[in-house]
């Protein structure tokens, strides 16, 4: 049996103020999509990779990642449509899988080994999560003028942020999405939370930070040691 990493490479960089997909998009010289597969790699937990890319963009995607091994399929129109895409690309010996957002580019390989061995242990979806360390207030929906109206202040205590890579028995991922209506989750922990099953929380990274703005990519620069 093996263990197979799904990088979601499908988002268009539009809130990145990019005119490329963001994978595409250059960090410390190199495509961010390099620095997730690098990662992958380095781990040495991981079997088969596939990446999930937007269709107009594949022979781009296909040369960078052949040099890691990875097989690049064309990504839906929203990220659980990629997943699924991802899933049926697998071989059937793949009895783990792992979800990895290519835009968190600087997650450490160890956090890799950890959700794997996770999984390997019994737990069927591992999720890396951080604390929410900021106040978080709920609001009274439709809000006008950019005044919102507060509802309720949230105990943090018991509050995650989650990251990835999420990691999963296959066989459950796999329930998981076929169970789901269209779009139902914004995670692949949250399909599964919806089936009624178990999900295990790990420590994350602070590395494993999701570059989504211009300020998380100058960030990210930053800590991969060149500049923006």
């Amino acid at each position: 049996m093996s263990v197979a990493v799904i990088i979601t490479a499908a988002g268009s960089g539009t809130r990145l103020g990019a005119d490329l997909p963001k994978a595409l998009v250059r960090l410390a010289g190199e495509p961010i999509l390099v620095h997730s597969l690098r990662a992958a790699c380095a781990s040495n937990v991981i079997d088969h990779t596939v990446v999930t890319a937007p269709a107009g963009h594949l022979p781009a995607f296909r040369a960078l990642a052949a040099p890691f091994g990875a097989v690049v399929v064309p990504g839906g129109e929203t990220r659980q449509a990629s997943v699924a895409a991802g899933l049926a690309a697998l071989p059937p010996d793949v009895d783990v899988v792992l979800v990895h957002d290519a835009a968190r580019a600087l997650t450490p390989p160890s956090l890799f080994v950890d959700v794997v061995d996770g999984v390997r242990d019994g737990r069927r979806a591992v999720v890396p999560a951080l604390p929410v360390v900021d106040t978080v207030k709920s609001v009274v929906p439709g809000g006008s003028g950019g005044f919102e109206r507060v509802s309720a202040t949230v105990d943090r205590a018991a509050l995650r942020a989650v990251q990835t890579p999420q990691g999963f028995e296959r066989a459950l991922l796999e329930r998981a999405h076929a169970a789901a209506p269209l779009d139902s989750a914004s995670d692949d922990a949250g399909l599964v939370e919806a089936l009624g099953e178990d999900v295990w929380l790990i420590p994350g990274s602070e590395s494993a930070r999701k570059i989504t703005t211009p300020w998380d990519l100058g960030l990210a620069a930053f800590l991969a040691g060149s500049p923006s």
